[in-house]
């Protein structure tokens, strides 16, 4: 099935200051864009996973990234290769939710093997590799390609999104 990817990252905002006869100003805008053809090779991705989450108190999950995850059309789907890895923490959450850590063969090739990132209600986090890398981040079945996701705490779940493009091979 041929998948195009295009994905971005971008942040903008007007910084000011009152001055005595002008008000100085510093606009930003910046914003990195990927696109990807379908593929396996440089700038190009074949998987795609999609979903929303809910872990209960307390409760933990390790998504499997080599052959357990599914697509929309319940293919198995092994990743080789991360392309883009973007997750989104529910605004209504309580709790935080933790991605990284997981307690064995961890998918150490964005946060090592024990790094984590903290989510706070309303979070997001994206990372997406060029699209002149071939490489991106790699996952090795059976060794290191387990994603831990966490809920920080007891008394509510959480709920996030995921979505993640990558390389079969």
């Amino acid at each position: 099935m041929p998948l195009t990817s295009d994905f971005s990252m971008s942040a903008s905002g007007l910084y000011t200051k009152a001055g005595d006869l002008s008000t100085p100003s510093d606009e930003l805008n910046w914003r990195r864009t990927v696109h990807l053809d379908t593929g396996t090779a440089v700038g190009k991705a074949d998987l795609r996973f999609t979903d929303t989450r809910t872990l209960g108190a307390s409760a933990t999950e390790d998504l499997d990234l080599a052959g357990v995850l599914t697509d929309a059309f319940g293919v198995a789907l092994t990743f080789v290769r991360i392309k883009g890895l973007f997750i989104s923490a529910a605004a209504a959450n309580t709790n935080n939710v933790i991605v990284g850590n997981a307690a064995a063969t961890a998918w150490a090739a964005l946060l090592g093997a024990t790094g984590t990132v903290t989510l706070r209600p309303g979070a997001s986090m994206g990372v997406m590799a060029g699209a002149a890398d071939a490489t991106g981040y790699a996952v090795a079945a059976g060794s290191t390609d387990l994603l831990k996701v966490a809920n920080s705490g007891a008394g509510t779940g959480v709920t996030y999104d995921i979505l993640i493009i990558g390389a079969s091979a």
